[in-house]
């Protein structure tokens, strides 16, 4: 991690060092030198680390690495100093500042060149005998693959196809018991999950029964939070009701109706929470539970017969090696085939040693995903593997770890992130990407920070078979994620180890800290080495916070870069004052509102905030108006006000957000509303990239504004919602509201016309790739949308729901958008001849079946 840590700060003080803006030039001599050392000791620090790891290393190895991440810190929270001094001060640094700061680089560069001399003279050892380091995460032969497709290889399936038919039998068969109960019992990394899933997602499967509930149960079990997670699963998000309570509303919703429950992950032999669930459950009818878990008595002391029980097989040689060619060669498109026969041998080597453990050869596949398809790349990788296996008999352990040693540095830093997070925990892609650009762990692409990049840094993950897709959207893009436990486990000891977060959530020298309803929030704000306070509640959960006014006390969290108070509930006298204490962070770079009740405008002293590049404040449902301020913030990225019902418009004055990339929930303001932003200065924002309108009366677009959205080149993913909006002249106006031909996706929700506009068509947008349309009074689509027979759309994904009047023929859609390949429609009940089950109600989605 020493590694990660470095490349991090090293990515920042050159972004520093070129930077205009930033008065590092008095302290160039001394930024220089330290940039030279640590250059030079990334050389060896990935081998330091895993000497230390191997026992080879005594005690001064291992403080010598403590002790340089933690001047590391230091040396950010030098940079991150500089950065705040206000500009017009840039020519005369105070004496006294000048001064201080030059003493702590001086001390600084000394520290760390004493544990360059330590540390070399252990791995100088090293380096006689070993040739295999990488210098810091992935070797010579990685392969960089920039704005990255997600290939999912949580999907990819290999020799489960008996496993699963053989336990839906078993489930169909239940019609004699009063609630069958099948277990999936076996070893960690073995499939359990796996199987489970394929079956529960089963088509069969999903007719046969009236109602399908998940739950991922896990360790500590919580009883009432399984119980809240299966209400969720049936429609109810009831969040004050008690345990009884909650019982009588599960019952109530399953009575006489066939029903299929999956409790996951189940560790406690302790079965008096099931018989409580057990005993409200209707029975009879075909009712069934499975259970999953690696104690054979959990599943028999939750009602299992022995001859339900299932015990999964380690998969075959031929079946390892299938799925590992599956994942290794997914890019190269030739359904996982091997056509070099050195590389075999290799990749024969390597599934042999992971002992037919799914999540081992995944693990490993998706390291050689990464690397080029030589033969001394494979053969490194076995060779590491074989290494990692003789100090870690545990096949899946090791594999787990050659999966980290291997990632590049940025990406150390950003899978340790979810060590914050409780286990079996749904978390929102948004959050995590937000947080990785907020602590700086993105590297820059042509010198600049891009949403993108973070993008990109998420599917790598989940590329890499590190992270689980949870929900994925009708266009490919995930918007929730998981991690597998095992997975969970290293991550967790990794960022123990590395003084990254702690266990116990933190102490007064914790750097990042988990937001929870538990939390002691005032015991955190004595910790100036915080760097981070997310919140890590669960999909569907709250945090209550009981107090929070106690500025002085959070003024000492002047290194805070990231503070996420999303999905939270404070109780507090005074909102207007009682989070003024947010401007006093002055290194903040992400700041999340995100759900947060009951908020009804931002602090006024956010304008102290001027390195703040996140600002997401949607779905604060009370929220009324944004401060003025907000405009002056001129390193602003992203700017999230969507699904804020009572804000009626944005402060003018936004065109000076010039660095915006990101907005949505924009709202223009009408002509009597002289504060607010008109859509005419959306032109200024020239490096929009996601843009989200609301628009609702024809007063919010002049006939002048029309052209708005034309200039804004860079523009790709479009919103535009007309939830609650009236009068026929804002149809007029829609209808001449022109986005720009480089739009790759677009989004229509509650279009107010039964004809779509003129400009949906494919001369206009030549190169999307994506149309959402949802709600509305849409019955029919105007004539140019079908193109004139020379030019077709170019659209691959297609989304249609709740369009209850609209009319069109599947052949058409076929000849106007020849590329499509998935398409999901739902609740539109006049699609009849469209090849999906159930249009007008639940629906589902269609693939193009592919051709091999």
């Amino acid at each position: 991690m020493a590694d990660a840590v470095v490349s991090v700060f090293l990515e920042k003080l050159l972004s520093a060092l070129t930077d205009q803006s930033i008065p590092v030039s008095d302290f160039a001599h001394q930024f220089e030198l330290l940039r030279g050392e640590l250059q030079y000791m990334l050389c060896f620090l990935s081998d330091a680390e895993k000497l230390k790891r191997s026992g080879g290393g005594d005690a001064t190895l291992r403080s010598s690495i403590a002790d340089l991440r933690e001047l590391i810190y230091q040396a950010e929270d030098i940079l991150a100093d500089c950065a705040a001094r206000p500009r017009h001060r840039h020519a005369c640094l105070s004496l006294r500042f000048r001064h201080k700061t030059g003493k702590r680089l001086m001390n600084l560069n000394q520290g760390i060149a004493d544990i360059k001399h330590r540390v070399s003279s252990y791995v100088g050892v090293l380096f006689a005998g070993h040739s295999g380091g990488n210098g810091g995460g992935g070797g010579g032969g990685e392969v960089v693959r920039v704005n990255s497709l997600l290939y999912d290889h949580d999907q990819v399936v290999v020799g489960l196809g008996e496993d699963v038919e053989k336990i839906k039998e078993w489930l169909f068969s239940a019609k004699d018991h009063d609630l069958l109960a099948v277990g999936i019992v076996g070893m960690g990394g073995l499939g359990k999950t796996t199987i489970a899933r394929t079956v529960f997602e089963d088509r069969q499967v999903e007719d046969y029964y009236d109602r399908r509930i998940w739950v991922s149960v896990s360790k500590p079990l919580n009883e009432e939070r399984v119980m809240r997670i299966m209400l969720r699963s049936l429609g109810d998000a009831s969040s004050a009701d008690n345990v009884l309570e909650l019982l009588n509303k599960i019952k109530h919703y399953l009575v006489g109706l066939r029903y299929l429950i999956v409790m996951d992950d189940v560790w406690s032999e302790d079965n008096s929470w099931w018989r409580r669930i057990y005993s409200a459950l209707p029975k009879g009818n075909g009712c069934s539970v499975m259970i999953t878990t690696r104690i054979e008595n959990v599943a028999r002391n939750m009602g299992v017969a022995e001859g339900r029980i299932h015990r999964p097989s380690l998969l075959s040689e031929e079946n390892s090696w299938l799925l590992l060619r599956l994942i290794a060669f997914a890019a190269a498109g030739e359904n996982g085939e091997c056509r070099d026969v050195e590389l075999e041998k290799v990749g024969m080597e390597i599934v042999r040693k992971c002992k037919g453990f799914p999540l081992a050869i995944k693990a490993v596949g998706g390291i050689l995903f990464y690397k080029s398809l030589s033969f001394f790349e494979w053969r490194r990788i076995a060779d590491n593997f074989r290494e990692e296996l003789a100090k870690n008999g545990d096949t899946v352990k090791a594999s787990l770890q050659l999966s980290y040693d291997e990632l590049p540095s940025h990406l150390k830093a950003c899978l340790l992130c979810f060590s914050l997070y409780p286990e079996d925990c749904i978390i929102n892609k948004k959050q995590l990407v937000h947080w990785w650009i907020g602590e700086g762990f993105i590297p820059m692409r042509n010198g600049e920070l891009t949403i993108e990049a973070s993008e990109d840094c998420f599917l790598e993950l989940i590329n890499r078979c590190l992270v689980e897709v949870v929900e994925r959207n009708y266009n490919g893009r995930v918007g929730n994620c998981k991690m597998h436990d095992m997975v969970r486990d290293l991550v967790i000891s990794l960022a123990e180890e590395n003084a990254f977060t702690s266990s116990s959530n933190g102490g007064v020298s914790s750097r990042r800290v988990g937001l929870t309803s538990d939390i002691s929030f005032l015991y955190h704000m004595r910790n100036s080495k915080l760097r981070a306070l997310v919140s890590t509640a669960d999909i569907g959960e709250v945090n209550e916070i009981v107090s929070v006014e106690a500025n002085k006390s959070f003024r000492k969290l002047r290194y805070l870069r990231a503070l996420d108070l999303s999905k939270s509930i404070f109780h507090v006298d005074n909102w207007q004052s009682g989070f003024e204490w947010v401007g006093s962070l002055k290194h903040l770079n992400y700041l999340s509102f995100n759900n947060l009740h009951p908020l009804a405008q931002l602090p006024r002293s956010v304008e102290n905030l001027k390195n703040l590049r996140i600002l997401d404040a949607s779905y604060c449902l009370n929220l009324k108006i944004l401060p003025s301020c907000i405009t002056s913030l001129e390193k602003l990225m992203v700017l999230d006000v969507s699904n804020c019902g009572s804000l009626k418009y944005l402060p003018k004055g936004l065109r000076k957000l010039s660095n915006l990339q990101a907005l949505m929930g924009f709202r223009p303001s009408k002509l009597n509303e002289s504060g607010g932003c008109r859509i005419t200065e959306l032109k200024k924002l020239t490096r929009l990239r996601t843009l989200g309108l609301r628009l609702v009366e024809d007063e919010e677009i002049g006939d002048d504004e029309v052209d708005a959205l034309l200039d804004l080149h860079e523009l790709q993913f479009l919103t535009i919602s007309c939830f609650g909006s009236h009068g026929d002249n804002l149809l007029e106006k829609l209808n001449k509201l022109s986005p720009p031909q480089k739009l790759r996706e677009l989004c229509l929700e509650f279009f107010p016309s039964n004809t779509s506009p003129a400009w949906l068509n494919p001369s206009s947008l030549p190169l999307l790739q994506y149309l959402s349309i949802s709600s509305g009074n849409l019955a029919k689509m105007n004539e140019c949308f079908w193109g004139d027979g020379r030019i077709s759309w170019k659209v691959e994904g297609l989304m249609l729901s709740s369009l209850l009047d609209l009319v069109m023929e599947w052949e058409d859609v076929q000849l106007a958008m020849p590329g499509l390949r998935t398409m999901n429609v739902s609740w539109c009940p006049r699609l009849e001849n469209f090849p999906v089950e159930e249009v007008g109600f639940r629906g589902g989605s269609w693939k193009k079946e592919q051709r091999r």
